[in-house]
């Protein structure tokens, strides 16, 4: 595996933590993700697209088609509440079920023409809020983020068990 060496010199990070949480990766993933996040929130908004909506597309962006657990894993979401907005997107038509070639008992996810309409403006949005976020990082290697963040979602997915 790469070894990533991620470079931050902040006024924030120079603060001492206070609280168990200050110092917590785990929260602070979540918090990093979660402010950040919540920019792009607003550009949804304005478009009219709800995050699990932009979720499912921006997975299916690229995709040849998703299983349904696929697309509930990706998206953060559970299976059964996956299934009821899967069925809104396929009444919206941003997205059809179809039969897996290879295995009948399994349903692929894709993308309509409507729905690559739809995200094509959010995903040239999405990567312009992604620049603006990281322009205001210039210490952080994105590259060497990116890397670190997936193989900690890789070798964690692997696991899905605590040790012990």
């Amino acid at each position: 595996m790469v070894a990533a060496t991620i470079s931050v010199q902040s006024a924030a990070a120079a603060v001492p933590a206070q609280r168990f949480i200050d110092d917590y990766l785990l929260y602070l993933l979540a918090r990093a993700s979660h402010v950040v996040s919540t920019e792009f929130h607003t550009v949804l908004r304005r478009a009219g697209v709800q995050v699990p909506v932009w979720r499912v597309l921006a997975t299916l962006a690229g995709s040849p088609g998703e299983t349904v657990s696929g697309l509930a894993d990706a998206c953060l979401l559970q299976q059964p509440t996956m299934t009821k907005l899967l069925d809104r997107m396929v009444r919206d038509n941003l997205v059809k079920r179809l039969p897996d070639p290879k295995d009948r008992r399994v349903v692929r996810i894709q993308m309509t023409t409507r729905g690559e309409t739809v995200v094509n403006e959010l995903l040239a949005s999405a990567k312009k809020h992604e620049t603006e976020v990281l322009a205001r990082h210039p210490d952080i290697d994105a590259t060497a983020l990116k890397t670190l963040l997936r193989g900690m979602i890789g070798r964690h997915r692997r696991g899905k068990r605590l040790p012990g």
